[in-house]
This record gives structure tokens, C-alpha cells and sequence, in this order.
């Protein structure tokens, strides 16, 4: 953790500031907050692979059934064949 910034939970690890978040609301400190400007860069690649009719309908079916989306399922799939769990 970044020793330089303050914290409204005045945890000493992720682990003592979730346990603060748990417990609070925002609401409770909100006149400790202030503005901050936050620039995320954001690098995702998408690729996209044909995959038969039928297939993709078994494959929306199933997705739907364990209530994630199609992209997820087969990334689950794909991980577990190659090993790997990087996202």
C-alpha cells in the first residue's frame, strides 16, 4: 500500500480497509471526501473466432444456464484447456 495517502478507515492493509467498508457507508464520511481526477488506461483486445450456428446456440444455452454471459463461458473453457489463468 501507498504510505503517502490517507485513508477514512485508517486500515494499515486491503485487508483492515475492506473490513472498514464492510461495516460503513459512504454516507457516514462523506464531508472526509474530496474530488480527485483518476486517468485509467484501459487496454483490452478482443478477437473473434467463427463458430458454427449450432454451436453458438448450444453455447448460449449453456451460458445462460450458469447465468454468465457466452464471452465468459468461453474464456472459462479456454483457460482450463490451456492452463492458464490470466485474464
Amino acid at each position: 500500500m501507498n504510505k503517502n495517502r490517507e485513508s477514512i478507515s485508517q486500515g494499515r492493509s486491503y485487508q483492515e480497509i475492506g473490513d472498514y467498508w464492510d461495516k460503513h457507508d459512504l454516507a457516514e464520511v462523506w464531508d472526509q471526501t474530496e474530488p480527485v481526477e483518476v486517468e485509467v488506461a484501459i487496454r483490452t483486445e478482443k478477437r473473434y473466432y467463427p463458430v458454427e450456428k449450432s454451436l453458438s446456440e448450444k453455447l448460449n444455452a449453456m451460458a445462460e444456464a450458469q447465468g454468465v454471459s457466452p464471452e465468459t463461458l468461453i474464456n472459462l473453457w479456454v483457460q482450463e484447456k490451456t492452463g492458464s489463468s490470466h485474464r
